[in-house]
């Protein structure tokens, strides 16, 4: 098993080298520019989102997807990722991080875009979609998109769900002695409950699941910031200048390379927002719009509040913390080092993060589980939804009491499988989200309904 774990480690190092961060920060710059700088209509973005598409085709509105990719995406990626990240990388990982996220709207609004122009419906009508289809139906390389299918049924069980569930179950079993096993039954039950309803089910939970859990944890990470509010600055000072110059260790940092803090920054960057991923267009595929550029637009606002907004609110809440009192932030690492950043609050510190974890974590597997679920139906047919739903439900009770250093490995290296496929096809599709977002935006037709025939599949 030990020569199995370090395979893995020796994959992850090859994979997330300097040739993936190429790509996938070449990928971001590369999709910026062809696109005129998309980011620039982040506002109309998030207008979009919250304005209801009734009469167009799809299974869940507009909002109810973006919120079902963000229940993906916030996740321990924002809480426990960012300060792995810090542990590892140093303070300039943050930078990296959410630059990650600024130049990933772009990635994020094309493979949405390209999710909706590729999708299809099954004969009731179910709209499927996602890279797997753009592979397929856009380049004709079908053996493309079951490598990729293969990836995220895997990654799915991975980044969301055993590593999600174990590490909310540590953090109760930490903060309230509850065991981990009557964690792992209680999130697995309310799993069960919400998955056995399809995509709309989910979508509903997370409309209302989402924005309350992201302002409770935004308004936590503002308390913390007003505490530190005099390390604040330099913080953010400190996170410009480590991006860019080695960081000696001292001061309850680690010392890190430059190519260290770009590493971390940018592998715990797509672990949050999974900007080329290829994970959130397959719920993208599914909304309710009249053209493939409003949803792209929709999908790509959550990029700006993963990684633009939570990811950089978490990054200046930890370094701020470590500057004030470096001696408690010595040898800490991941998630104790926002457990010591919000017990700065008094009494109900380690509240307000368990409870954000608690919701963050439980929207995260409900948001996967639909991605994986759309995985196996690609590869196997619809019979094969209800048995992995019921191996789902068991893997989040598993996870809680399993230790998952393996799992978090093998996540990360999944990651990047998932990301190569989905990557090609941006690059190679190019062309076509150019010509889309001339037609809808450029031109001023966003208002405009696709008339493209969305194609009938029998599955």
């Amino acid at each position: 098993m030990q020569s199995f774990h370090n395979a893995i480690i020796w994959l992850n190092d090859y994979l997330w080298g300097p040739p993936m961060l190429v790509l996938l920060f070449g990928t971001h710059l590369f999709l910026t520019f062809r696109t005129r700088f998309i980011q620039r209509h982040i506002f109309k973005a998030i207008k979009l989102s919250v304005t209801k598409d009734p009469t167009a085709e799809g299974d869940v509105s507009q909002f109810g997807a973006l919120t079902t990719a963000l229940a993906a995406t916030i996740g321990t990626g924002n809480i426990v990722g960012v300060s792995t990240a810090i542990a590892l990388g140093g303070p300039g990982a943050v930078l990296w991080c959410w630059l990650t996220g600024v130049f990933g709207i772009s990635t994020k609004y094309s493979e949405a875009l390209l999710s909706v122009k590729y999708r299809v419906k099954t004969s009731n009508g179910t709209m499927l979609g996602g890279p797997m289809y753009a592979l397929e139906n856009g380049l004709g390389q079908k053996w493309l998109a079951v490598l990729f299918c293969i990836f995220t049924a895997i990654a799915a069980f991975g980044i969301g769900n055993t590593v999600q569930a174990n590490s909310i179950s540590s953090m109760v079993n930490e903060t309230f002695n509850i065991p981990h096993y009557i964690t792992g039954f209680i999130m697995a039950a309310l799993t069960g409950v919400v998955i056995i309803g399809g995509v709309k089910s989910i979508a509903r939970v997370c409309e209302k699941l989402v924005p309350f859990m992201a302002i409770f944890y935004v308004l936590g990470c503002i308390a913390i910031l007003v505490l530190n509010s005099s390390y604040v600055l330099p913080a953010i000072s400190l996170i410009f200048e480590s991006a860019f110059t080695p960081q000696a260790a001292g001061g309850g940092f680690i010392g890190a390379s430059i190519m260290m803090a770009a590493r971390y920054g940018i592998a715990r960057g797509l672990f949050s927002n999974e900007s080329g991923l290829g994970s959130a267009p397959i719920v993208a595929a599914a909304a309710q719009t009249r053209n493939p550029v409003r949803q792209a637009l929709v999908s790509a606002s959550g990029t700006f509040w993963d990684t633009v907004v939570v990811c950089a609110m978490t990054g200046i809440v930890v370094v701020s913390s470590i500057l004030s009192n470096p001696a408690a932030a010595e040898g800490l690492k991941g998630a104790a080092l926002t457990k010591m950043a919000f017990a700065q609050i008094p009494v109900v510190g380690p509240i307000v993060l368990t409870f954000g974890l608690l919701t963050f974590v439980f929207s995260t597997i409900l948001g996967w589980s639909y991605y994986g679920e759309r995985a196996i139906e690609y590869l196997f047919g619809k019979i094969a939804i209800i048995p992995y739903r019921v191996v789902w439900v068991l893997a989040v009770f598993f996870g809680s009491i399993m230790t998952l250093q393996l799992v978090w490995d093998m996540a990360d290296a999944m990651n990047a499988l998932m990301a190569i496929p989905n990557l090609i096809s941006l690059l190679l599709l190019s062309g076509v989200i150019v010509a889309e977002t001339r037609k809808y935006l450029w031109e001023d037709n966003l208002d405009a309904i696709s008339t493209e025939p969305i194609p009938t599949i029998k599955k």
